[in-house]
């Protein structure tokens, strides 16, 4: 499954359903633990998939920064994976909307985007952060994020071209269609 939105300026949302670690882009964000550690999820496949260089330049980035605190990215190499980076972005856990998630949440994605406009990067792509362990619930978080998307794309004249939600199943493939603009392709 596959759906595009295209922008007045050319840049391009897209939604696919599918394996995030399998899509070639010059950045991959990945949904991380505070602690940079590894974990299940989205988190282990881009591990697996990207080899030990991913966590031993965490190893190296660890000991400066403690705990990534919640709504904030650090890059890495990619490994093994199709992608020059990986932006690491630490996602809230969901208590119910009132400790400040959805602020957090949305400065993860962008922070991620930051991170791809200060190296030049042309596309980026992100899995559903904080919607599997962490609790947040898909309704909320994929109106979010595409919005944060649309206008970090649509506000700025940025390197960024094209940005790709890769969405593990159906069920999240589906929310974040209908958070799309009516206009969507």
């Amino acid at each position: 499954m596959q759906r595009e939105f295209v922008l007045a300026n050319g840049r391009r949302l897209t939604l696919l359903e599918g394996d995030i670690t399998q899509f070639a882009v010059d950045a991959m964000a990945n949904a991380a633990n505070s602690a940079l550690a590894g974990g299940g999820g989205v988190d282990g496949a881009i591990h697996r998939a990207g080899g030990p260089a991913i966590m031993a330049e965490l190893d190296g980035i660890r000991p400066s920064i403690g705990r990534l605190p919640a709504g904030q990215a650090v890059a890495t190499t990619a490994g093994r994976l199709p992608a020059r980076y990986v932006f690491h972005a630490s996602g809230p856990i969901w208590h119910g909307g009132a400790r400040g998630e959805p602020e957090a949440l949305a400065s993860c994605y962008r922070v991620c985007l930051a991170l791809a406009e200060e190296r030049g990067l042309r596309s980026v792509s992100f899995p559903s952060i904080s919607t599997g362990i962490y609790g947040y619930p898909l309704d909320l978080a994929a109106p979010l994020a595409v919005r944060e998307i649309v206008e970090f794309l649509s506000a700025r004249a940025v390197s960024v071209e094209e940005v790709w939600m890769v969405l593990f199943d159906r069920t999240t493939y589906h929310a974040y269609e209908l958070a799309l603009p009516p206009n969507a392709a």
